[in-house]
C-alpha cells in the first residue's frame, strides 16, 4: 500500500476558524459584509504596521483592482516580472493592456533593476512610456526594494508590490505589502495563511481603500434603487472566509517559525551534497517566510542528478515536489509580448524545484523526504 502523500503545502488550521464561522452562521452574516469582515482587515492594518486593507476573494481580484486603481486601461503597458505565477499577468490582459516582460535577478529571483530600466527606457523611445510596475516577492523574499523604488520614482511610474507569497517577510524591519503604491496579498489554500480563497489589497489611504471595495461590491452608487455610473466586480471576500481569516491571523506567526524550520531542514539536508543549493534571503535586510522551500540543482556538479531527477525520485515515494514558476514570457499564451533581460529566469526555472513545505509537516514527513534525498546522492 502506498504511503499517504506529502504535499507541497496544505492548508494549516489552527483551531478558532470554526468558532468564528460559527458566529456568522448563527448571526446570519452571510454574505459579503459583516463583522468578520472588519476584524479580519483590522487584524492585517496592525499586523502589517502600515496601509488600509480591503478583503477580496482572491489574489487575482486584488491586482486587478489595483490596476484599475492606478489607471490602467486599454492600450497601455504594465512591467511585469517574469518569473512569476500566472496570475500575476492575467488581469493585465483582462484590461486590455500589454504586458512587458522583465527577466529576474540572481540574489532575490526577483525583478532585475537593469533589465527593468532598460525596458523603461526603451519602451519611451518607443513612444509608450509605462503605466505600472508590477514587482513579486517571490517564494516570500523580497524583491530589491530600494532599487527599485528608486528606478520608479525617476521615471513617475508607480510600484504594484504582488505580495502573495510574503505575508510575514520583511524588508529592514518593515513588512512585505506595504512597499508598493498599492499592494496584495493571497490567501489561497496553499499560502502562509489561507481563507479558502481570497486576497486582500493594501493602499497608502482610507480613500483607495473605500473605492477598492466600492468596485469590488459592483460599484453600487448610494441611492435607494440599484445605480451604477461605474462598472463594478463581485470581488468581495464572504463574512465566512473572513471568519477563517481570523482564526489564521491568530496562527501566523507560529506558521512563520515553522516554516523556517522546513527551511533550516532543508539547509541542514543539503549542507554535504555538492551541486544542490537552498534558495535563501541575501542578508539580514531580507527576511522571508520561506512560504516554499526552493532549490537549485546544477547537474555538472551532482553526476548528472538534475531537478527533474529529485522530482520524478520524490514522486517514487509519493511526495509532490514541482519545478520552479516557468517564466511568462516562455508561456504560449504570453511569448508574443515584449521581454527584456537575459536567461536568468529560464535557468532557475530549469534547475530550480520547489520541496515540501507546509507548516503541518511531521517528523515523520521529514524522515521520508531525507531519506528519499539520501539515498539518491548516496549519502
Amino acid at each position: 500500500m502506498a504511503q499517504e502523500k506529502i504535499w507541497l503545502s496544505t492548508p494549516h488550521m489552527g483551531g478558532n476558524e470554526q468558532k468564528y464561522i460559527q458566529e456568522a452562521f448563527d448571526s446570519n452574516w452571510i454574505a459579503p459584509m459583516g463583522p468578520n469582515l472588519a476584524i479580519f482587515e483590522e487584524n492585517l492594518e496592525k499586523y502589517l504596521g502600515l496601509g488600509h486593507v480591503a478583503v477580496l476573494n482572491s489574489g487575482t481580484a486584488a491586482i486587478h483592482l489595483a490596476l484599475i486603481l492606478l489607471g490602467v486601461k486599454s492600450g497601455d503597458e504594465v512591467l511585469c516580472q517574469s518569473m512569476t505565477f500566472s496570475a500575476s499577468v492575467n488581469p493585465i490582459i483582462y484590461l486590455g493592456a500589454i504586458p512587458v516582460f522583465i527577466d529576474s535577478e540572481p540574489e532575490t529571483w526577483n525583478l532585475c533593476p537593469i533589465a527593468l530600466e532598460s525596458a523603461i527606457v526603451d519602451r519611451i523611445a518607443k513612444g509608450k512610456k509605462p503605466k505600472v510596475i508590477i514587482a513579486v516577492d517571490l517564494y516570500g523574499v523580497p524583491y530589491k526594494i530600494k532599487e527599485i523604488r528608486a528606478i520608479a520614482n525617476h521615471y513617475s511610474i508607480p510600484i504594484l508590490e504582488d505580495s502573495a507569497e510574503a505575508l510575514g517577510s520583511c524588508y529592514k524591519g518593515r513588512r512585505c505589502g506595504t512597499f508598493g503604491d498599492i499592494s496584495i496579498l493571497s490567501f489561497n489554500g496553499s499560502k502562509i495563511i489561507t481563507t479558502s480563497g481570497g486576497g486582500a489589497i493594501v493602499t497608502n489611504s482610507v480613500a483607495l481603500k473605500e473605492k477598492a471595495i466600492f468596485l469590488a461590491t459592483q460599484a453600487k452608487e448610494d441611492a435607494p434603487h440599484y445605480q451604477h455610473v461605474e462598472i463594478g466586480y463581485n470581488y468581495r471576500m464572504s463574512n465566512i472566509c473572513a471568519g477563517i481569516g481570523r482564526g489564521q491571523m491568530e496562527v501566523l506567526q507560529k506558521h512563520l517559525l515553522l516554516r523556517t524550520e522546513m527551511h533550516e531542514f532543508y539547509l541542514d539536508l543539503f549542507k554535504d551534497i555538492k551541486g544542490v543549493t537552498v534558495f535563501t534571503a541575501p542578508n539580514d535586510g531580507y527576511v522571508s517566510n520561506y512560504w516554499l522551500s526552493t532549490i537549485l540543482v546544477e547537474p555538472t556538479k551532482t553526476l548528472g542528478i538534475s531537478r527533474e531527477t529529485i522530482r520524478l525520485k520524490l514522486e517514487e515515494a509519493n511526495i509532490e515536489s514541482r519545478p520552479l514558476w516557468k517564466p511568462m514570457h516562455l508561456q504560449p499564451v504570453f511569448d508574443k509580448y515584449p521581454y527584456y533581460g537575459n536567461y536568468v529566469a529560464e535557468t532557475l526555472f530549469i534547475n530550480g524545484l520547489c520541496l515540501p513545505s507546509g507548516s503541518n509537516l511531521t517528523m515523520a514527513d521529514r524522515n521520508r523526504i531525507r531519506a528519499v534525498i539520501l539515498n539518491l546522492f548516496n549519502k
